[in-house]
């Protein structure tokens, strides 16, 4: 039988090592539960909703909710949030882009953009008539749109 080189006896024991390094923390930790997003303290959710007044909120994009009911002039409002980081810098990412359209997801005549903006939140007054879906087609954040009649 054939002597091992010395390379090849160096090599058994560093072997030997490794595969007790492997098993070492092989335990793995216990993943945490993202917060849920339903449970986020949202300032434009906070508020009881006003006679006629519109609040929808969602978790994904694109989403389409409605059609609602407009006749007349609104402040129309959005903000985005983080649960699994409350400081999230929202300049630094996705614009949130929202629509009012005819149909569902399908911009087109009458259609009328509302935001398209890398910030936590937004604001705009606006003349609206007809039955529109309020259509947000770009965000990575759970939010929240309030569309307020004025008197």
């Amino acid at each position: 039988m054939p002597r091992p080189h010395a390379a090849q006896r160096r090599a058994v024991p560093l072997v030997a090592a490794l595969a007790l390094l492997a098993g070492c923390g092989s335990e793995a930790a216990t993943p945490t539960k993202p917060p849920d997003p339903a449970k986020a303290k949202v300032a434009l959710l906070q508020a009881p909703r006003r006679a006629g007044e519109i609040v929808v909120r969602g978790d994904l994009s694109p989403a389409s909710h409605g059609p609602y009911a407009f006749d007349g002039r609104y402040v129309v409002r959005f903000e985005q949030f983080a649960p699994e980081d409350p400081q999230v810098d929202f300049t630094a990412q996705t614009a949130f882009v929202t629509t009012l359209d005819r149909n569902a997801e399908q911009d087109g005549p009458g259609s009328v953009r509302l935001f398209h903006a890398a910030r936590r939140t937004g604001r705009r007054t606006l003349a609206l008539h007809g039955r529109l879906f309020v259509d947000v087609s770009f965000g990575d954040f759970p939010y929240a749109i309030r569309i307020t009649p004025l008197k």
